[in-house]
């Protein structure tokens, strides 16, 4: 399911604006974002979306700045992204993927995977092998989503199988990451229905509602 995103350079104006970007000490400012997104630009297909680095802006620091416009009795309102109560350990998920190791890469060919819906991550994973593909990882797909809200659709969201957390003992948690729409129940909290929400799925479920999220490669 391609979407319209804007330039890398426009996209890179966007996280500036935002202000994710870390303060400080994180070696990563606005300029060399901008410098970084106008390189990429020059050797970049269309259509492709700019990604920081996790250890420079881990999904922690980017869900809330998330934004979905929700319809409610007193008007329409902007909800912000959150991380589920029972994920403190989100930024540790790491790729199991090649990950690029420059500070800003790009990812090219973004595909949410609704046809892979109702497919657990352990079939999907090597079904996107065979396609020629790789899976997302937390970090890119919460950056698509920050880019491009409209990636998240009430009952077509996905899961982002190329994070892992992998145990003490060398194996993975079970746990999968996934971005989806809350319904602001339960925990979550009826002041949060409608927000972007950072979760977790078993690594052997399926869900019609969530589709395995890919792209095509990572340029660096």
């Amino acid at each position: 399911m391609p979407l319209a995103l804007p330039s890398l350079p426009d996209q890179a104006e966007r996280l500036v604006e935002l202000g994710p970007l870390p303060d400080g000490g994180g070696h990563l400012g606005a300029a060399a974002l901008r410098s970084a997104a106008a390189d990429l630009a020059a050797r970049t297909p269309a259509g492709a979306l700019l990604v920081i680095h996790p250890r420079h802006l881990p999904p922690s620091a980017v869900a809330p700045h998330l934004r979905r416009s929700v319809r409610t009795r007193d008007g329409v309102v902007e909800r912000e992204g959150f991380v589920v109560v029972d994920m403190p350990d989100v930024d540790e998920f790491a790729p199991t993927v090649s990950e690029p190791g420059a500070d800003v890469y790009a990812v090219v060919g973004l595909d949410r995977g609704d046809d892979l819906a109702n497919w657990s991550p352990a079939e999907g994973a090597p079904e996107i092998a065979g396609r020629g593909r790789t899976p997302l990882t937390l970090t890119e797909g919460l950056q698509w989503v920050l880019q491009a809200p409209e990636a998240l659709e009430r009952n077509r969201c996905f899961m982002t199988i190329g994070s892992r957390l992998r145990k003490p003992d060398g194996s993975f948690d079970t746990r999968t990451p996934a971005v989806w729409i809350s319904n602001g129940t339960g925990r979550d909290g009826s002041q949060r229905r409608g927000a972007a929400k950072v979760g977790w799925c078993w690594w052997g479920n399926r869900h019609t509602w969530l589709g395995l999220g890919s792209a095509a490669s990572r340029i660096a």
